[in-house]
């Protein structure tokens, strides 16, 4: 999942362009990765990206393009951070292509905050708008004008018209359309992907039929057009060296631990932190200073994760002052276990609690929180942004200490998240590392390697 990325320089102008839709499941998914593919079939290394919080998409923008997605968020990474992220990716890339979040214009709490919107104004990236035109003709055009005036510091470059229903109804949509239609795809329902939830595959789990997707939009759209797109945002900055490797921490990356934003590993590699990747799983605990388990499935594997010989070691390691780093499922992994249907599994035990899986969504949403109590990971006063979304509740311990008081969102337990024993942490927020430093996390590493 690790890789070194080379100077960004000054970085040429290449292709660039984000898709975005009217609203979710118009298609906008099921586009992106048709063009990734239709791209790569034409021997071009194409960068990724997704617009907001989400592990899922880019987790198949990998699977297709072969380069590692990454997430670009206003409100978790600030808009350096989100033209960090951007210039740093196209060192080597032939073309970017920007997967949107939801419609448009929908950012966090009805504003823009969040949104593609703001991420291609950021960007200067020209808009490509999917438009489901099943059962419709003008008012295809009504919603492109409306679309394209709402905010004109959007760059509308043109439309992508989705289910296209014949020859004839394509030739009525371009009659009344303002913009380039820069592609018409058929109704192929094969094509089609399902709504998605936590339940759903990664992009590692899926084979994509990559040939059928690249020959739908060679076939129906105009790539030689798109690839004239371009943003001139990115700045000519060297992108910061990694420091000399201090310490080593251990990544948990397996079926059962596999949501990472891919700009949190490589902060930790330019801090100076050495990544180990390792499966709970299957694997023993590897010689490290420090682990990192990330969200995922934990209840999809617990029987397996009760039995495997990873969770007696890092209960011990735990135990002797090993930083420890859990998110979501890793708070999951490291509590004492994990209620089922089916059962009740035990987990590590590092952390003081139970999780029950319920059938209903129990939070949704950005996260901010305030560092309130002594923890491996961040200083008292310092803020964490990031995301939640799990149907789990973990009931923890009546003396449970808690390290983040939220601002914003639910956590574990009355707006708090962060749940500390020893020098173990784990909560429900999916922090991004350029909301705070690292600093603090690879020193205690580094301090527990000195022990």
């Amino acid at each position: 999942m690790s890789e070194t990325i080379p100077s960004c320089g000054t970085v040429r102008p290449i292709p660039a362009f984000l898709i975005a839709g009217t609203h979710s499941g118009v298609g906008k998914t099921t586009v992106t990765l048709g063009l990734m593919a239709a791209l790569r079939a034409r021997g071009l290394k194409v960068q990724p990206f997704k617009v907001g919080p989400d592990f899922i998409d880019p987790s198949h923008h990998t699977a297709v393009c072969g380069r590692p997605s990454r997430n670009l968020d206003p409100f978790m990474m600030g808009e350096d951070g989100v033209r960090r992220s951007f210039c740093a990716a196209l060192a080597g890339a032939d073309v970017a292509v920007v997967e949107g979040v939801m419609g448009l214009y929908d950012g966090m709490d009805g504003t823009e905050v969040a949104s593609s919107a703001e991420v291609a104004k950021i960007l200067d990236l020209p808009v490509l708008l999917v438009i489901n035109v099943h059962g419709m003709s003008r008012s295809a055009a009504a919603m492109e004008k409306g679309f394209a005036e709402f905010d004109r510091g959007v760059r509308l470059a043109g439309t992508v018209l989705n289910q296209v229903g014949s020859e004839r109804h394509l030739a009525m949509l371009k009659s009344c359309l303002d913009k380039p239609v820069f592609a018409a795809l058929p109704r192929e329902r094969e094509m089609e992907m399902k709504s998605r939830h936590l339940g759903l595959v990664m992009g590692f789990e899926k084979e994509h039929d990559v040939a059928a997707l690249a020959a739908l939009l060679e076939k129906h759209a105009a790539i030689d057009e798109i690839l004239k797109l371009r943003s001139l945002a990115c700045p000519a900055k060297e992108e910061k060296a990694d420091a000399k490797k201090i310490v080593r921490i251990g990544i948990a990356e397996d079926e059962a631990f596999c949501f990472y934003y891919y700009e949190n590993l490589r902060e930790l590699e330019r801090g100076g932190a050495d990544l180990v990747f390792f499966s709970p799983l299957d694997d023993d605990l590897p010689d490290v200073d420090g682990l990192y388990i990330g969200g995922g499935y934990p209840e999809l594997h617990a029987a397996r994760l009760e039995n495997a010989p990873a969770r007696r070691e890092i209960k011990r390691a735990s135990e002797d002052g090993m930083p420890i780093y859990g998110e979501c499922g890793g708070l999951m992994y490291l509590g004492g276990a994990i209620e089922l249907e089916t059962g009740t599994f035990k987990m590590v035990g590092a952390l003081p609690g139970t999780t029950i899986m319920t059938k209903r969504l129990m939070a949704l949403g950005y996260v901010q929180a305030e560092a309130v109590g002594q923890n491996p990971v961040a200083g008292l006063g310092k803020t964490l942004r990031g995301h939640e979304f799990h149907y789990s509740r973990f009931d923890s311990d009546r003396d449970a200490r808690f390290a983040y008081r939220l601002c914003r969102g639910k956590g574990i337990q009355d707006g708090r998240d962060g749940l500390v024993e020893h020098n173990t942490i784990g909560g429900y927020l999916h922090a991004h590392f350029y909301s705070f430093s690292v600093d603090r996390f690879i020193e205690s590493c580094k301090n527990y390697r000195r022990t």
